[in-house]
C-alpha cells in the first residue's frame, strides 16, 4: 500500500501550492526538494535585516483576485509598486516607456501628441516591410531613438546576441503610456510578502511532511512507489534523462555585496541598457520593504549561457527547442501517474501568478477526476 497520495517533487511556488491544496483536501502528501530551503527561485534570506531576493527581484502582481486573496491568506503583503528605472552611461529614464521617458528622451515633448509625433516618424523607417528581426520588430514598436537608448543593449546582453539575429518574436510589444505613471505593471493588485517569500511558502507548507536536500533522481524508484501520483515539477528533460538530448536555457550570476551605507541606488531596480557595463541590472533590496538599516545589499545581475550546475531561469523558444519540448511534452503525456507542471517541467517562461493559477487548476484537475 502506498504511503502518500501525492509525492511532490520541488518546493518551488507551483509544488508549495498543489501541496496546500491537496493536503487541505484532505490528501496525504510529501513534498521534497534537492536544495536546502523551500521557496525554489522566489527564495528570499534575511542579511542585515534585509530580506535579500537571491534568484533575483520578484514582484508580485496579478490580475487575479482568487490569487491574490490566496496569497494574502499566507503573508501580509505591502504595497510596493514597481517602478524601475533604466541608465544608459550618465543618462537615467524613466521605465515602462511613458511620458516621463519622452520628455527626457526629446527636449519638444510636453504632451501625449507630442511623444507619438516622434514615434511614429521613427516607426516610418519600417513601413511596408515585415520585421525579420528583433531589430526590427523593435523599430516597428517604438522607433529606433527608443530601441537604441532603452532597448537594444539591455537585450543583447540578456540573450548574448546581436537583436539582429534573435527572432522578432521575442518582442510581441512594447508598453508605450502616454501618462506619468511610472507603475511598471497594469495589473490591479501589487506588492511584496513582509518578511518575504520564503516565509509565505513555509506558511504554505504548515503541516505537511517536507524533505529537504532530497534529490528524486538518487532514489527514482524509491520515491515512484511512495505515493499513488506524482507531480513532478524539476526540468522536463531530465526526468526522462535528456534521452532525446538537453533544452536549452538562458541563465544568470549575481555579485551580492554588503555595503556600509543607507542608500546606494535610491531604487529597488535599475536596469542597465548599454554595453559600456556587462550586467543588466542591479537591485537594492531593502527598497522592496523599505526596511530600516544602517547597511544595504546590493545585487549586480549578469545574463549567463546555462552550464551544468547553474539554475535555468528563461526558456530559448527558438524553432530547435520549441519541437524538442513538444517532443518531451508527448512522452510526458503519457507517463502514468506523474503530473507535469511549472516552469521548468513544461519548459515555459510564468510570472509568479500564473504559477499559482496553474497549479490551482491542476489540483481542480485532480479532484474533479477522483
Amino acid at each position: 500500500m502506498k504511503k502518500y497520495d501525492y509525492l511532490v517533487v520541488g518546493a518551488g511556488l507551483f509544488g508549495a501550492t498543489v501541496a496546500n491544496k491537496l493536503s487541505a483536501a484532505g490528501k496525504k502528501v510529501l513534498v521534497i526538494d534537492r536544495r536546502s530551503n523551500v521557496a525554489g527561485n522566489i527564495y528570499t534570506e534575511n542579511i542585515e535585516g534585509i530580506q535579500v531576493h537571491k534568484y533575483g527581484a520578484h514582484i508580485f502582481h496579478t490580475d487575479y483576485k482568487d490569487v491574490w486573496d490566496y496569497v494574502n491568506s499566507f503573508a501580509e503583503f505591502n504595497r510596493y509598486t514597481n517602478s524601475p528605472v533604466a541608465r544608459i552611461g550618465n543618462e537615467i529614464y524613466n521605465m515602462p516607456f511613458n511620458m516621463n521617458t519622452f520628455a527626457k528622451i526629446w527636449d519638444d515633448v510636453f504632451t501625449p501628441e507630442d511623444a507619438l509625433r516622434h514615434i511614429n516618424e521613427e516607426k516610418k523607417e519600417m513601413e511596408g516591410k515585415e520585421p525579420q528581426n528583433l531589430e526590427e520588430q523593435a523599430i516597428s514598436l517604438i522607433g529606433r531613438t527608443i530601441y537604441e537608448k532603452l532597448v537594444k543593449g539591455y537585450t543583447e546582453k540578456q540573450w548574448n546576441r546581436d537583436c539582429k539575429d534573435l527572432p522578432a518574436f521575442i518582442i510581441k510589444r512594447l508598453p508605450v503610456r502616454l501618462v506619468y505613471d511610472n507603475n511598471y505593471f497594469n495589473d490591479k493588485y501589487q506588492g511584496i510578502p513582509i518578511g518575504g517569500y520564503t516565509k509565505m511558502v513555509e506558511n504554505m507548507l504548515e503541516g505537511i511532511e517536507v524533505k529537504l536536500n532530497s534529490n528524486f533522481f538518487d532514489k527514482l524508484d524509491e520515491y515512484k512507489q511512495m505515493a499513488n501520483k506524482i507531480i513532478y515539477t524539476g526540468p522536463i528533460d531530465e526526468y526522462f534523462d535528456y534521452k532525446l538530448g538537453s533544452l536549452d536555457w538562458r541563465s544568470l550570476k549575481f555579485d551580492t555585496k554588503v555595503l556600509d551605507i543607507e542608500n546606494y541606488q535610491g531604487n529597488a531596480v535599475v536596469n542597465y541598457t548599454g554595453h559600456e557595463v556587462e550586467y543588466t541590472r542591479v537591485i537594492e533590496h531593502k527598497h522592496f520593504e523599505d526596511t530600516k538599516s544602517l547597511k544595504t545589499v546590493v545585487t549586480y545581475e549578469y545574463p549567463a549561457d546555462y552550464e551544468e550546475g547553474m539554475e535555468k531561469y528563461y526558456t530559448i523558444n527558438d524553432d530547435k527547442n520549441n519541437k524538442l519540448a513538444d517532443e518531451y511534452r508527448k512522452l510526458a503525456s503519457e507517463e502514468k501517474n506523474v503530473i507535469f507542471g511549472g516552469r521548468l517541467a513544461e519548459y515555459k517562461y510564468y510570472d509568479m501568478d500564473d504559477v499559482i493559477k496553474s497549479a490551482f487548476e491542476c489540483v481542480e484537475r485532480e479532484l474533479e477526476g477522483e
